[in-house]
C-alpha cells in the first residue's frame, strides 16, 4: 500500500495532477480528506513565503506531515509581474478568464512576450522544512490557444513547443510543467526518506 501525503489544496485542477505526478509512490490527498475547508492564507510577497504559510497552517492545525505550493506567471516585459499575485492579477473575486485578459491587455503591443512559470512546493516533514523549485520558460501568446489545462494555461507556450499548455493532453503537459517539475524534485528527495 503506498504511503499518503496530504496536499494542502482545494484546488481540484492541483490537486489532479499532483496526483497524477506522484502515483507511483503516493497516494496524494487534499484538504477535504481531513475536513478542511478553510481558506489557507497567502499573506507573503514571494512564492516562497506563501507556500510555506500555507504549509504551516495546515501543519499546526492537524499535526499532519503536507506539502503546499504557490505558482506565479513571471512576465519580462512586466517587471515580473503578475507573479506572486497571478491568481488574483485582476481583483480578489476574479476568474482565469479575467486574469488573462488583464495581462493580454497589459502586454498589447509589446515585442518581448518572453514569460516563465514558477512554482515553489514548501514540504513539511517530521517537523521539517524542505523547498523544491520547478520553473517552465516561454512565452504569453497574443490570443488563447486550447481548452485543457487551466488558470494562464491558454496564453502560455513553453520554451521548444508550438503549442500552449491548453492545448497539451495532461501526460505530455505534466512532464514539462513547473509544478511537475517542482513534484518530480520533492518525489526524489522522499524516495530517500
Amino acid at each position: 500500500m503506498k504511503p499518503t501525503l496530504l496536499f494542502a489544496t482545494n484546488n481540484g485542477h492541483k490537486l489532479a495532477e499532483a496526483a497524477a505526478i506522484l502515483h507511483d509512490t503516493f497516494e496524494v490527498v487534499g484538504l477535504s480528506s481531513v475536513a478542511c475547508t478553510d481558506e489557507l492564507p497567502e499573506e507573503q510577497d514571494t512564492l516562497e513565503g506563501n507556500a510555506l504559510q500555507k504549509a504551516r497552517y495546515v501543519y499546526d492545525k492537524y499535526g499532519i506531515d503536507c506539502f503546499a505550493d504557490d505558482t506565479g506567471l513571471e512576465v519580462e516585459a512586466l517587471g515580473g509581474e503578475p507573479g506572486v499575485y497571478s491568481a488574483r492579477y485582476a481583483g480578489a473575486a476574479c476568474v482565469a478568464a479575467d486574469n488573462m485578459e488583464k495581462l493580454l491587455t497589459n502586454l498589447r503591443g509589446q515585442t518581448n512576450r518572453n514569460a516563465r512559470f514558477r512554482t515553489v512546493i514548501a514540504l513539511i516533514l517530521k517537523g521539517e522544512v524542505h523547498l523544491f523549485e520547478g520553473i517552465v520558460n516561454g512565452q504569453i501568446l497574443e490570443t488563447k490557444a486550447g481548452v485543457a489545462g487551466f488558470g494562464y494555461d491558454p496564453i502560455f507556450q513553453p520554451e521548444s513547443f508550438t503549442v500552449s499548455f491548453a492545448e497539451m493532453d495532461s501526460t505530455e503537459k505534466n512532464s514539462i510543467s513547473h509544478r511537475g517539475r517542482a513534484l518530480q524534485k520533492m518525489s526524489q528527495m522522499l524516495s530517500n526518506v
